[in-house]
């Protein structure tokens, strides 16, 4: 049996990303969850896809008649940020709606900085 890929980043979740996932459904939250872990491992989910205009990824999967996304991003060396998940309500077809995208570049912003701390913490040491 092969051995099983090993993590090569630290995942952080922008606060209000892990409750976001933790309160959708069961099979939606297993997708999520092994999209970030494919991702951990430096790999990419087959539902994995680049959000256009921001250095993000984006994970969509439908449940029951609904369409739910997560993103994160990997472009911040050694970490993994799971910045957003949602369920998609817009009524602009399959475009992300403006708002979401907002948030999303907001979190982004955080997540830069809070990268830049930490491994600001690495190189003093």
């Amino acid at each position: 049996m092969p051995e099983p890929p090993k993590p090569s980043r630290q995942v952080i979740f922008v606060p209000g990303a892990r409750r976001a996932i933790q309160e959708m459904p069961l099979p939606v939250r297993r997708e999520f969850g092994q999209a970030i872990f494919e991702a951990e491992c430096g790999g990419r989910h087959p539902h994995a896809k680049p959000l256009k205009g921001i250095e993000a990824v984006e994970v969509v999967t439908d449940f029951d008649g609904d369409t739910f996304r997560a993103v994160y991003t990997v472009k911040l060396a050694g970490f993994l940020y799971v910045l957003d998940a949602f369920q998609k309500k817009s009524t602009t077809g399959r475009k992300t709606a403006t708002v979401d995208l907002d948030r999303i570049r907001a979190r982004l912003a955080a997540a830069r900085r809070d990268h830049k701390e930490r491994t600001k913490d690495q190189d003093a040491s």
